[in-house]
């Protein structure tokens, strides 16, 4: 799995901040694309429990920014003549944790994890495989427990997020599953257009 961000604070107890991996952290760090809008990730927390979550934020992190004093070597420059200088700027994701996996029997549980996910825990991105598995219930149908937690905490960016899930799980769903789909999409198209013509 690929590494894309640390835990570094929280907002709830579903809602966690992580600061993405840069070129000072790894050889490769992740794209911005790994790390977009939807994007599922897994977070470690044992060797049998993996905490399941999904980015619907980002936020640029840039304490230089207002900071007009004079500048005694080049920005390049810093990383060799001032070694303990710490690059400040990067990116931050909010996370929306959605449930957790038990790694040794293979069950899958939606709603609010238990467990509290210490600083510092590593967050990596959940391949397509395993965010439809996450997805599925014990009789292999489409499960969106989780729905009532998006709506909640996501604020303006949960129907969005809702919508954008349900385009990723469309492409590995049976036709009869892909209508149900289809059902909760317009669902929430109608809400969208309600809920405009309010304001």
């Amino acid at each position: 799995m690929l590494r894309l961000a640390k835990i570094v604070s929280s907002n709830s107890h579903i809602d966690y901040v992580g600061r993405v991996v840069d070129a000072l952290d790894a050889d490769a760090p992740p794209s911005p694309a790994d790390y977009g809008f939807a994007q599922f990730v897994s977070i470690p927390l044992t060797e049998e429990i993996e905490t399941i979550g999904v980015i619907y934020n980002s936020i640029l992190a840039n304490p230089d920014y207002g900071s007009f004093g004079p500048r005694l070597s080049p920005a390049p420059e810093l990383s060799v003549l001032s070694p303990d200088y710490l690059n400040e700027q990067g990116v931050l994701i909010g996370i929306l944790l959605l449930g957790w996996r038990d790694l040794k029997s293979k069950a899958i549980h939606q709603g609010v994890p238990r467990r509290v996910i210490p600083v510092n825990q590593e967050i990596y991105r959940l391949d397509d495989k395993d965010v439809f598995e996450f997805h599925k219930d014990a009789d292999g149908r489409v499960q969106l427990h989780y729905y009532s937690q998006i709506i909640t905490h996501a604020g303006l960016f949960s129907v969005p997020l809702i919508e954008a899930i349900l385009e990723q799980l469309e492409t590995s769903c049976a036709p009869e599953e892909r209508q149900r789909l289809c059902v909760l999409k317009q669902a929430l198209v109608w809400q969208r257009t309600v809920g405009g013509m309010r304001l």
